[in-house]
């Protein structure tokens, strides 16, 4: 479980959502303001499910990753890791720097090994993950396909028809379907 608006669950800030809203009313053809807020959930809910199919978080921020303590390396399971700012324990009290170690490898995926926590069994590690800072530096296949996919959204919500395949092939290239590493080559 990651908290804080983790993969696939996405709060636009103001300018991410006007930008959204914005893309899908040009796709839908709407000029009124009437059905903002309805095309700014589903500009999210579009986004979120992109997030889960690409197996990536797409708009930077900050999460709070629980992680057991093991003593092995342990990658966070979100990405691309820009950040990693600390490790806490689950009451919010921040390990001491030589309770823990951190890592951010090529592939952006974030490593922790929790060394020094007596009678800890769980920590949260502070990380701050993202493909880009912000809507407007998404590829623009993943804008497109979050576009596509929340007009249809928006245009079938008393219907149940499938989404376009267009959406998962603007996304396709951008999957990350590797296979995570058991260890971490340190």
């Amino acid at each position: 479980m990651i908290e804080t608006d983790g993969p696939g669950v996405v709060t636009l800030g103001e300018e991410d959502r006007a930008l959204a809203v914005a893309a899908v009313k040009a796709m839908l053809r709407v000029a009124s303001e009437d059905e903002d807020a309805l095309i700014a959930a589903f500009a999210e809910t579009a986004l979120g499910l992109a997030e889960q199919f690409l197996g990536m978080v797409l708009i930077a921020r900050a999460l709070r990753v629980p992680v057991a303590v093991r003593g092995a390396w342990q990658a966070l399971g979100v990405a691309p890791v820009s950040a990693i700012t600390g490790v806490e324990t689950v009451a919010g009290v921040a390990l001491p720097s030589d309770g823990f170690a951190i890592d951010i490898d090529a592939a952006g995926e974030g490593w922790v090994r929790i060394v020094g926590a007596a009678g800890v069994t769980s920590v949260v590690v502070l990380a701050r993950a993202g493909l880009a800072e912000g809507w407007a530096g998404l590829p623009a296949p993943i804008r497109q396909g979050v576009v596509l996919l929340a007009a249809h959204l928006f245009e079938q919500r008393d219907a149940s028809v499938a989404p376009p395949s267009a959406i998962t092939a603007l996304w396709r290239p951008f999957r990350r379907i590797a296979l995570r590493p058991t260890a971490h080559a340190c």
